[in-house]
């Protein structure tokens, strides 16, 4: 599995009070909270141009750089300024735009990689297939979509309350939506899934544009 490459917490701009950044250091759950994004990672290829969709305040972005040559972002809401900064002192330039998987401002067949973690079950479930169209359209062929998503279950509610969150109330697609979304319009190349006491709690899709 590939290795969380991470800033020390207090060196990225959170996005706002209820950024997740704050979790990476939390006892137990800062552990869960890498190990979704290294499940994601490892199914990277590498290349010249990655999208991260939903970026935040830039976790994957240190362990991006030594993969591609053009590390791109898209958020609805980030400090673009404040992050590019902050990784520009490590020699690890972006491409960062404030935006919508939905209407994605690239030309077609632009990216090696597309990247969401934990960003497509905020959406409804009528909006999958757009949002898959779109993520097809600015791949190259042969490019891959990874994306991770958190699986409906009683722990994952639990975990998320113990956290102040009711996921019901932002949570609109489950994993099985999002995969029959994918698979309308992409290849499935793998399928990993991460597992708390033997329950399943995080989905991680491997797809690709042929």
């Amino acid at each position: 599995m590939a290795k969380l490459q991470m800033l020390p917490i207090d060196q990225y701009p959170a996005v706002n009070r209820d950024d997740p950044i704050r979790f990476y250091n939390y006892p137990i759950v800062g552990s869960l909270y890498r190990r979704r994004v290294e499940l994601c990672l490892s199914e990277l290829s590498g290349g010249d141009k990655i999208l991260e969709v939903g970026f935040g305040s830039g976790v994957t972005f240190l362990s991006l750089k030594d993969g591609y040559k053009e590390i791109y972002g898209l958020e609805l809401l980030a400090r673009i300024d404040e992050i590019s900064s902050a990784f520009r002192k490590l020699n690890v330039n972006l491409n960062l735009k404030i935006g919508s998987v939905l209407d994605m401002p690239y030309p077609d067949n632009y990216f090696d990689s597309v990247l969401l973690i934990s960003i497509l079950e905020h959406l409804r479930p009528e909006t999958l297939d757009k949002a898959f169209f779109e993520i097809r359209r600015v791949l190259k062929t042969g490019g891959q979509v990874i994306y991770g998503v958190p699986v409906s279950n009683p722990i994952m509610e639990l975990l998320f309350r113990l956290l102040g969150y009711d996921i019901k109330q932002h949570h609109f697609s489950t994993e099985n939506q999002i995969s029959c979304a994918a698979e309308n319009v992409l290849k499935r190349a793998n399928m990993n899934r991460m597992k708390i006491w033997g329950l399943r709690t995080y989905e991680v899709g491997h797809f690709v544009k042929i």
